[in-house]
């Protein structure tokens, strides 16, 4: 029945201003919708919303994550982008923060600026 709908994912922000630069300057991001207390942005099929002025309290683990064709291209364009990555103690990851769980496979993690871990994968 949802299959062929829009999937939207909320997150909060306690600054407006700051995820917006984040998530449509650093992220690439289509800005949709900006209104008192929602701010949208179009991530290929998905949608992410931001619902403003909430007190943001990051749940543990991953909140979203893209699948990308090429994990460490992607990674670098966001490097450049001023985006940083997270290293995790007892996780073998390459010089980029890339966890390769088999091969031909990655994971890498970042923060927004509200502290939701985000993650960029590829493959299986």
């Amino acid at each position: 029945m949802l299959s062929q709908e829009t999937l939207v994912s909320f997150l909060a922000t306690t600054d407006a201003a700051r995820a917006r630069a984040f998530y449509e300057g650093a992220l690439g991001l289509t800005l949709i919708g900006d209104h008192e207390h929602l701010m949208t942005f179009q991530s290929g099929a998905a949608r992410i919303a931001l619902q403003k002025g909430v007190q943001a309290n990051p749940r543990a683990g991953t909140s979203l994550g893209w699948n990308v064709t090429d994990i460490r291209a992607t990674l670098r364009d966001l490097v450049s982008r001023g985006v940083v990555f997270e290293r995790y103690e007892g996780m073998e990851q390459d010089d980029l923060g890339v966890w390769s769980p088999m091969p031909g496979t990655g994971v890498a993690w970042f923060k927004d600026p509200d502290g939701n871990l985000l993650s960029l994968s590829q493959g299986a």
